[in-house]
């Protein structure tokens, strides 16, 4: 099975900054500006038993389909917070955005040690 590069999941960790961030005092849920409504959710879920060439070559569709949604940082960031365990969101697979928890989760914890050293040290 291919993995993805180390670059491309480092590329993946960081919100695209071409896309913009649509206006949050819009009161419509930030689903119904999706790109991926209008295509077939078929692009964006395996099948079973898929091949390998064919899932990649599906989820490549499916990351450009994502690249020019206006809401693919709200949609990477419910697929992050809930965590949807398949499919691709916001331009990640599903193994793309267990790297970047498992990054979130390094960093949290680095700026707790980091922070509690730093207590540490003021108090002594």
């Amino acid at each position: 099975m291919l993995q993805p590069s180390h670059q491309s999941l480092q590329a993946a960790a960081v919100p695209a900054q071409r896309v913009p961030v649509r206006d949050r005092n819009d009161d419509a849920p930030w689903h119904t500006e999706a790109v991926c409504r209008r295509d077939e959710a078929g692009l964006f879920f395996a099948p079973s038993k898929e091949p390998t060439a064919a899932r990649l070559s599906r989820e490549e569709a499916a990351k450009r389909v994502c690249a020019r949604c206006p809401v693919m940082v709200e949609c990477r960031e419910h697929a992050l917070l809930q965590p949807e365990p398949y499919g691709v969101w916001g331009g990640l697979t599903a193994a793309e955005r267990r790297v970047v928890l498992a990054r979130r989760r390094r960093r949290d914890l680095e700026l707790k040690k980091a922070a509690h050293t730093a207590g540490i040290a003021a108090a002594g």
